[in-house]
């Protein structure tokens, strides 16, 4: 028996406050993917969101997915697994095979092997091209300055681009930065804003955010 108040619970709380925000920025809240990140999660903790009835997920890793998500799509119609890590280019094949959105697409390289591997499977992703907008050189993500030759290089591939990404730094007011991708993206003709995690969605959802991919909001306290 699968225990799914708890999961019922937290799900029914981010969507009421997705709705809510939505609602005050005149947005349609269903324009809104909301995405529960299941990366290090185990199966057994994500069941019980899927049987209340949740289909965005996200994971940060190719390999952990691999393991994961085929006995978890197994007669469950309508999971959309979406890839919201960093990607190694020696990964694009599993990534094409396996991911409905990719999120992370960062590079001229990573975009060559995304092309090649879609080419041969003949499997088109969803892409978001991430910008490091807080140009940590920690971070992944693509400088605010070359969106417009990856977003060039993408299409020229064949992958499907249909908005960026971000991760904003730790630890500071994630809204200029939100404005900032928003800004981005509709500069280069996007409309999709990949953007907010549990402790900023909110902020995101007022700011513009088609997806939004939330954590441990959805997942609770390990």
């Amino acid at each position: 028996m699968i225990d799914t108040g708890s999961a019922a619970d937290r799900l029914a709380a981010v969507r009421d406050a997705v709705g809510r925000v939505a609602r005050t920025a005149g947005r349609d809240p269903g324009s809104i993917e909301l995405i529960a990140v299941s990366k290090t999660w185990d199966a057994d903790a994500i069941r019980p969101l899927i049987a209340v009835g949740q289909r965005s997920f996200g994971e940060n890793r190719v390999q952990e997915a691999e393991a994961k998500w085929p006995g978890l799509m197994a007669g469950t119609p309508g999971i959309r697994l979406h890839l919201v890590g960093q990607l190694q280019s020696n990964k694009a094949v599993e990534a094409v095979a396996l991911f409905d959105v990719i999120h992370s697409v960062d590079r001229l390289s990573l975009v060559t092997a995304l092309g090649k591997a879609v080419a041969a499977a003949g499997k088109r992703p969803d892409c978001y091209l991430q910008v490091n907008v807080g140009a940590e050189p920690q971070k992944g993500g693509c400088a605010i300055a070359d969106i417009p030759l990856l977003l060039d290089a993408a299409r020229k591939a064949g992958l499907p681009v249909i908005g960026l990404m971000c991760v904003p730094p730790a630890d500071i007011e994630a809204a200029p930065f939100f404005a900032l991708l928003a800004k981005l993206a509709t500069d280069n003709g996007l409309a999709g804003l990949s953007m907010g995690m549990s402790g900023d969605f909110e902020t995101a959802v007022l700011l513009g955010a088609t997806a939004i991919r939330v954590g441990s909001a959805l997942f609770g306290a390990r």
